[in-house]
């Protein structure tokens, strides 16, 4: 019996357990209700995967200037130097050719304050030694022309007198052979006086004056040949006399020469002396030009390089940091060498300035609150120190209620984030790539046969 109560106390906890559950299950209506709202997150998820998700290449970098010019740059002196004053502060605006620093003079060479004044007057001098040289050549010049105009007059007399003694050689050639004809002549009648004498045709009377006709022609042949002699000999002295006229001539003119070379060589020795001076003249009036250094361009300056009074700079030494006024600000991103092919010259870029506070969504850009735009301006062809390339980025004009234009408060080397914006993908494909780590995809150009064709129909 006492068992049998038992059983019977055990079937009533288990139907009051089964009363309690039933009333804690949900009723048919509401199980439908939760199926629904699974499918509809389903469907929710399905559709979001199919959005558009714009894939970007993040970097990080620093604020800097577009130009070279617009950097910060390290002011120098041109001339080694005394510091005497500083006219500026660290932080303080100047404008250009503001003076920056006074110096004094260091080099022995230009402790004389009356140094252009005696540099001026060696100038002088020289200038006079340069005029006597010229006189000199033009006394030089005006000695030539008298050699050779009495050259020519000396010539003209000495080839006279050859032509004459010429005509003279002539002419006692032709009474040579004019007296030799007689002397001929005589010798044949004498022979034919002496056939007739021997036959008695002729005295001894005329004979004897036949011969001494002979003898008088023969002294006249002998006296024709001694004087044509004497005007070869008269002929040859006279062109001797002319040879040495030019020799004479030939040896004052290579004097006069000489000396006109040596008058040139010294008008140009000292006008390179006199350039030389004028040089030095310039170089000091300059020199102390740059006692003051001044601002090469507008600007802050940001730190000055050297203290005190008194402290020596060498030449070329660096004394401040000038930071222009009014740069053109741009920003340098820095990216893996694995994006850098995906980066397009038209790739747009939204930038986060450190300071400014922003929210950034990395695959809708253009819902984002508090980040900039900015267009790609250069990418380097060589990385960096530590692998990576660097972007360099410009501030695109900004469009009405969409973007504002960068803050004016920029200051060079601060902190930038930025992404570089690429093509669009559907949510699933980012998601499936991220997963597999490939690297976002090439936006397409248009093909080069693409291009060729369009030109040949054109």
């Amino acid at each position: 019996m006492a068992k049998k109560s038992a059983d019977l106390l055990q079937i009533d906890n288990w139907e009051e357990m089964f009363t309690q559950s039933s009333a804690t299950v949900l009723p048919a209506k509401s199980a439908r209700m939760f199926g629904r709202i699974l499918i509809g997150l389903l469907i929710i998820i399905i559709i979001i995967m199919f959005l558009p998700w714009r894939q970007t290449i993040p970097g990080r970098g620093t604020v800097t200037a577009l130009r070279p010019q617009d950097r910060p740059q390290t002011v120098q002196n041109q001339i080694g130097g005394r510091i005497e004053r500083w006219a500026v502060r660290e932080g303080q605006e100047v404008k250009k050719g503001d003076t920056i620093l006074v110096i004094s003079e260091t080099s022995q060479s230009y402790f004389d304050p009356e140094l252009p004044q005696r540099l001026k007057e060696q100038l002088a001098a020289k200038q006079g030694s340069e005029k006597a040289a010229l006189a000199k050549i033009e006394a030089t010049n005006s000695q030539i022309a008298a050699l050779n105009k009495g050259l020519k007059l000396q010539l003209t007399a000495a080839e006279n007198k050859v032509t004459q003694a010429q005509n003279y050689v002539d002419i006692d050639k032709a009474d040579l052979a004019a007296v030799q004809k007689f002397y001929d002549i005589s010798k044949a009648r004498l022979d034919r006086y002496e056939a007739g004498y021997k036959n008695g045709l002729f005295s001894l009377t005329d004979i004897e004056s036949r011969r001494l006709k002979l003898q008088e022609d023969y002294a006249k042949v002998i006296s024709q040949q001694n004087k044509l002699n004497n005007s070869r000999q008269n002929l040859i002295n006279s062109s001797i006399e002319l040879d040495n006229i030019r020799a004479k001539y030939q040896e004052s003119l290579a004097k006069t020469e000489s000396d006109l070379s040596s008058a040139i060589s010294g008008r140009a020795s000292v006008q390179g002396e006199i350039a030389k001076l004028r040089n030095d003249i310039s170089n000091v009036d300059i020199r102390r030009g740059l006692y003051v250094v001044r601002a090469p361009q507008s600007g802050y300056v940001v730190k000055t390089l050297k203290a005190g009074i008194g402290e020596n700079i060498k030449e070329g030494e660096s004394v401040a940091t000038l930071q222009p006024k009014t740069p053109l600000v741009a920003a340098e991103l820095y990216v893996s060498a694995m994006d850098v092919p995906l980066i397009l010259d038209t790739s747009d870029v939204r930038l986060q300035f450190e300071g400014w506070p922003s929210i950034q969504f990395a695959g809708w850009p253009s819902v984002a609150v508090g980040t900039f735009a900015g267009k790609i301006f250069a990418i380097d062809r060589v990385s960096s120190s530590s692998g990576k390339y660097r972007v360099l980025i410009k501030q695109t004009l900004p469009v009405p209620s969409q973007d504002e234009p960068w803050p004016t408060q920029l200051r060079q080397g601060s902190g930038v984030y930025g992404r570089i914006i690429l093509r669009s993908v559907p949510v699933w494909y980012e998601i499936w790539r991220q997963l597999n780590g490939f690297p976002p995809s090439l936006e397409k150009e248009p093909s080069k046969e693409t291009t060729d064709g369009k030109d040949k129909k054109g």
